[in-house]
């Protein structure tokens, strides 16, 4: 027999205020007030993954870490994004923990209902810029529009600095009478969309899991309000239907599920203005009074603090203490927007419980069609790969105190003797983990055990690591790492159990195909020969030689083993000479097939290009002129190839003023929508034969950076040569770049069913922003700036010429 819960005298007097006697107008109505039904709801999902802003508050290092004190208060851990003109998945505490799949305003009006994941006219901008249009706080207004021209919705979206909220003003206008205003939450507590449970209090709306609380609370008081199950008891069924709350839940019971929390905020006109807090604590109480305390400082108070305006820390304070950042403004297309943007991007998706942990993305993949009934961190993860680049992006910017903070958290990630589960040799990376450590996927990719080496190298370098501090790594993580990239070893945790033969990796960049690859084997010996500088460094001359000759024993091998003379690729510019992608053999020029992969099967390895030997040049390996370098550059640009085996793509400017270059991670990918059906990737659980990957922004810095390689290699990198790269790459990637300037993982390409409707070159729902991608538009700027590539390391270019 399902339990109901009594009201109590003053719940019932409450209830009757807020709503009026019943009627039959669009007047929300009270019928008896019991635990919702409908347990557990539909089943939940996602928030879509191409997100047109992120946001949290900017937060001082105390000593290299974030910290809770006396003179500063606490540390907020507080993230958003922004999806498609909503609110989505919102986090606190850690930073892969959701806490909501969205929230979202609904009017109604005497006989229409919209919400806002309606087909609303939407536009999104910063609330705080300077003169020439760069945002200086990743603070939002997000602008609705009907398209039937009855109200518009302006919303305010930022977080508060000294409390654990996010912080929403909404300003309604309607030229129409008798308009009503409504918030809705869907809780995904503690990272999951099942388990919640909640109810209305006197202060607002609560749900919570276990000791994962949030309160929705407004500066004034909610005209009624209900909790339900999302889909069953939710209440926006009734809106849409009568354009009333037609039942007032006060909890859902005594059984979990995909709850929902809906509130009336009141009748609308002009600049009718609603300010909400969405608070989080361990208990109901904190939850409550971190939102208290946000309404009760105001609107104004809390965004200047955001913005770091007056004596505040905040956004605005970050980008000044950035010394580069006027200089790499003038090497940009856009006066410095996507610049600013970027910088602030890459510092918000940075964990706060463990300082330096930078994740791949703010966004869970194609989330809107992949359960959310058990946790998922999607890219809210650490990859030490994404997180070398990001790393050096914050040495072009000029934060060294990120970049040595984010080095130093790497030991988390690092398998030693004391890593759960692990029954095999240490010294390498993990492939993905949380930010607390907690292993997640376990293949090794040895280019994310070179580039911890790499990484410490600049750090010292640049004077950011000193001498002791270099030594003391040397011989807690670096040796190690460079110990395993020389004798390899065996690899037993979870379901890995491998021996790995360097300079074989069991994945490459891509994580998908074992072998030898032109992009890891690049960060391998860019990662020995820095090795090898250290440990001289170090007083261990004897390593010190061998890393160094294992270095020019694998670089010796790179051209028989990855570079072919006998290629089958179909393409107007190809000659049969080129490096491919990966193989799984010694013999460049041998006919094995790589594996299937992503719902696509298995080619000959001398059929799949990518762009991993522009790294060979990046790091030094190989000259930009080197011939095995230069007789790969017509395949890779090729367009006239198989469209299944092209990569390179272009794209035409917005303003007509040309076309600039776009390319895939490599031929017959399937990391992607479903160029047959339109579907979203692995939509429904499964891979399908018709996926593809599409265009990666990213590759068109790294096409950038190689621009700037060959041209000091000629010496013709002059005025006009660095004008044309700016005007071409960098304008490119500032191209791809959504309303909101987000970059992201991948673009539409324009090949197969557009069932969501992209326009050519916009980016799909793969993930956005991508921090790869913001840190290669960064490095790009900087190199140019330079006049050299920033992420180059000529003690790799000396050593292997002597």
């Amino acid at each position: 027999m399902k339990k109901y819960n009594l009201i109590t005298a003053s719940l019932l007097a409450l209830g009757l205020t807020a709503c009026g006697a019943q009627n039959t107008t669009n007047e929300s109505t009270t019928a008896q007030v019991t635990s919702a039904p409908g347990a557990p709801g539909v089943e939940p999902f996602w928030a879509y993954a191409g997100k047109t802003g992120i946001g949290t508050s900017f937060e001082e290092y105390k000593k290299g870490q974030y910290r809770d004190t006396a003179a500063t208060g606490n540390v907020s851990k507080v993230w958003f994004s922004i999806a498609q003109g909503m609110i989505t998945e919102t986090m606190f505490g850690l930073i892969h923990q959701a806490q909501i799949k969205d929230m979202q305003f609904i009017v109604t009006g005497k006989d229409f209902t919209v919400t806002e994941a309606d087909d609303l006219d939407v536009t999104i901008d910063y609330l705080y810029k300077d003169d020439q249009g760069r945002p200086l706080s990743l603070a939002y207004k997000v602008t609705s529009t009907d398209k039937q021209g009855r109200f518009s919705l302006e919303k305010h979206i930022f977080t508060d600095p000294d409390t654990q909220t996010l912080f929403v003003r909404s300003v309604f206008n309607t030229q129409l009478e008798g308009l009503k205003a409504y918030v809705n939450v869907n809780p995904y507590i503690n990272n999951n969309g099942l388990g919640d449970f909640a109810k209305t209090t006197d202060q607002g709306l609560v749900a919570w899991e276990g000791d994962n609380y949030l309160t929705l609370q407004s500066s004034s008081p909610f005209k009624a309000k209900t909790v339900g199950f999302t889909g069953e008891s939710d209440g926006i069924s009734s809106l849409k239907t009568t354009q009333a709350i037609n039942n007032q839940y006060t909890n859902t019971g005594e059984v979990s599920g995909n709850v929902n929390m809906l509130a009336e905020l009141g009748d609308i006109s002009n600049n009718t203005t609603f300010d909400l807090a969405l608070s989080f604590g361990k208990t109901q109480q904190q939850s409550i009074q971190q939102g208290e305390q946000s309404l009760a400082k105001g609107y104004q108070a809390v965004l200047d603090h955001y913005n770091g305006k007056g004596d505040a820390l905040g956004w605005q304070d970050y980008l000044q203490s950035l010394k580069p950042l006027n200089t790499m403004t003038e090497q940009t297309a856009d006066n410095g927007k996507l610049l600013f943007t970027s910088a602030m991007v890459l510092k918000a998706q940075e964990d706060k419980t463990h300082a330096g942990a930078l994740i791949a993305s703010l966004s869970n993949p194609w989330g809107e069609t992949v359960s959310a009934k058990e946790g998922s961190t999607g890219y809210k993860a650490v990859w030490v790969r994404d997180f070398y680049q990001v790393a050096m992006a914050f040495m072009a910017l000029g934060d060294t105190a990120t970049a040595k903070t984010a080095f130093e958290y790497l030991e988390k990630v690092q398998v030693n003797s004391s890593t759960p589960g692990n029954n095999g040799d240490t010294g390498w990376f993990l492939q993905k983990t949380h930010v607390d450590g907690e292993l997640e996927w376990v293949g090794v990719q040895l280019d994310q055990t070179a580039m911890p080496i790499m990484l410490a190298w600049k750090l010292h370098q640049a004077d950011v690591l000193s001498d002791k501090e270099l030594k003391t790594w040397y011989g807690k993580m670096l040796k190690p790492a460079a110990d395993f990239l020389v004798d390899g070893g065996l690899v037993k945790i979870l379901w890995n159990d491998t021996q790995i033969t360097p300079p074989a990796t069991q994945q490459e960049r891509w994580e998908e195909q074992e072998g030898y690859s032109p992009s890891t084997t690049a960060a391998i010996v860019a990662g020995l020969i820095t090795a090898s500088e250290i440990a001289t460094l170090s007083g261990d001359d004897k390593n010190a030689k061998r890393y160094l000759e294992t270095a020019k024993k694998y670089n010796s091998e790179i051209e028989s083993q990855m570079f072919t003379t006998e290629g089958n690729l179909k393409g107007e510019n190809s000659d049969g000479e080129y490096f491919i992608r990966i193989g799984q053999d010694t013999d460049a020029n041998s006919n094995t097939k790589i594996n299937a992969n992503n719902g696509r099967e298995g080619f000959n390895k001398k059929q799949i290009l990518d762009g991993g030997f522009l790294e060979l040049v990046r790091y030094g390996v190989r000259g930009a002129n080197d011939e095995s370098i230069v007789k790969t550059l017509p395949e890779y640009d090729d367009e006239t190839l198989e469209d299944n085996l092209q990569v390179k793509y272009s794209f035409s400017f917005e303003d007509g003023t040309g076309t600039f270059a776009g390319y895939r991670r490599y031929g017959n990918d399937g990391y992607g929508e479903d160029e047959v059906t339109g579907t979203n990737y692995a939509e429904g659980g499964a891979n399908t034969p018709g996926q593809r990957g599409r265009v990666w922004p990213f590759f068109t810095g790294e096409r950038g950076h190689y621009e700037i390689a060959a041209s000091n290699a000629t010496k013709t990198l002059n005025d006009a040569k660095q004008a044309d790269i700016r005007n071409s790459y960098v304008k490119g990637l500032e191209q791809f770049a959504n309303e909101g300037m987000m970059l992201p993982e991948q673009v539409w390409d324009g090949v197969g069913v557009n069932k969501a409707g992209y326009e050519l070159g916009e980016g799909t729902n793969s993930a956005t922003p991508l921090a790869w991608t913001h840190a290669e538009y960064v490095k790009l700027v900087r190199s140019l700036s330079d006049k050299q590539v920033w992420d180059h390391y000529p003690v790799v270019e000396e050593s292997l010429k002597k």
